[in-house]
Parts: structure tokens; sequence; C-alpha cells
């Protein structure tokens, strides 16, 4: 970071200061939302509001994938205590079905892959955008209010930042939801699993991926943290500039 000369005057001076573009700035701008995300995701106050934005993921893979495979999407459901479900019609068994149980799990990683690349091109407008239209996207499908609200929201957020706030907040920004869908695509997976030992995931996607397939509901769920580590060390090369 560029070195200053006499004392900051106000926060806006600062910021700038910090999301200067000399070479250097990532380290500040990338590392302070990477800390940011990762608190998010770590502390159990914020994870369970936090946690809602990595359910909407959840289930708009379940519902992209739906559609991709032929199937035809009957609504998705948000819940208050961040579960959700996601109803499509065709085939109950079959690559289709399988396809659509596997893609929740992995699809936050995914998605944050995805927009690592974006941000680490300098596509920030790009990204603010696409998540404002697939969330659009996704309220035509919301069959339930708690839905709604939460998707609105979030939805909010997203163009409050787009519209109101200047280029070096958006950044910040655009690296936040990054590393959090990054971060956040992991701990379910660990969550998911201790529900599975205890009994309290009897139909989870793991173990409807088990039936489908005949294999061990374990091994999807060793799967989905494959894919979400992978997704971390790769998007998070990409968002400090090393992959």
């Amino acid at each position: 970071m560029g070195k200053r000369v006499g004392p900051v005057e106000s926060l806006d001076e600062l910021w700038s200061w910090v999301a200067a573009s000399d070479g250097q700035s990532w380290s500040a701008m990338t590392i302070g939302a990477a800390v940011v995300a990762l608190l998010l995701v770590g502390w159990r106050r914020t994870w369970r509001i936090t946690r809602h934005v990595i359910t909407i993921v959840h289930e708009a893979g379940h519902a992209l994938v739906a559609l991709l495979t032929g199937r035809r999407l009957a609504g998705i459901r948000l819940h208050s205590d961040t579960s959700g479900v996601t109803v499509s019609v065709g085939r109950p068994t079959g690559p289709g079905m399988v396809f659509t149980s596997l893609a929740g799990y992995i699809a936050p990683s995914l998605v944050g892959l995805g927009l690592a690349a974006l941000v680490a091109a300098k596509r920030t407008e790009l990204t603010l955008w696409l998540s404002i239209g697939l969330l659009v996207a996704m309220l035509v499908v919301i069959r339930n209010v708690f839905g709604v609200i939460s998707i609105v929201l979030t939805g909010a957020v997203f163009f409050l930042v787009s519209w109101y706030a200047d280029q070096s907040v958006q950044a910040a920004f655009c690296y936040l939801v990054a590393w959090f869908l990054l971060f956040g695509g992991i701990r379910p997976v660990g969550e998911l699993q201790r529900k599975r030992r205890t009994g309290q995931a009897k139909d989870s996607d793991a173990d409807q991926l088990a039936r489908l397939t005949r294999t061990p509901g374990i091994l999807w769920v060793g799967l989905f943290g494959v894919v979400s580590i992978a997704a971390l060390l790769f998007g998070g090369g990409l968002l400090l500039g090393t992959a």
C-alpha cells in the first residue's frame, strides 16, 4: 500500500487510501474481506443469520439443475430455521434426480468460485447485477412468505450497493460475498454429517443420493467436502492473485 504523508482527515479518505489500486491494495481489501467473511461463518450468532444466504444458494442450485435436467420446477420454500426445500416433478430416479440432489451442497462453493473469478477479473458491476438477476429469477418460484422476505432483503442489499455505493465499496462488498460463499459452503457439510451421526438427517441430500445410487451416504458427504474445499483453495487463490 502506498505511503501516506500527513493524517487521515475522514473515513472516506481512509477508505480511498485502503482501496487504492497501487499494486498491493488487494492485500488490505482481500484479506480484510476474508477475515470478515470467516467471522460471519465461524461465529455462531452471525451464522444463524447469514446462513440464510447459503440456504438461498443451496436451493437455487437444486432448482437450476432440476431445470437443466428436464425436470419441472414446482417451487422453493425457505424457512426461518435456515432450512429449505425445492420441489421438482419428474422421474423419481435416474441421472436427473441424482444431479438435482447433488447440486445443493456444492452450489454455494461453486457460485463463490464463479464470483471469485469475476471479482479477480475486476468485473464488479457484472458480479452485482448477475446476483440481482438470479435473485429476481428465484423470487418467481418462491412459495412461502418467509422465502419472499429473505430473497427481497438479500436482493435489496445487492441493489443498494450496486446503485449507491462507490466503486471501492462495491469491490470490497464483492470480495466479501465471494469469500463468504467459499467459507460458507464448507460449514454446512460438517453440520450435515454431525446430524447424520445422530440420526437427525435421515432424508438429507446425501441419504437421498445413497438410496438413488445404492452407495454409502458418507461418500456423498465426502464429495461435498472435497468440492467445497477445492473451491475455497482455487477461489481463494484467485482472490489473492496467486491462482
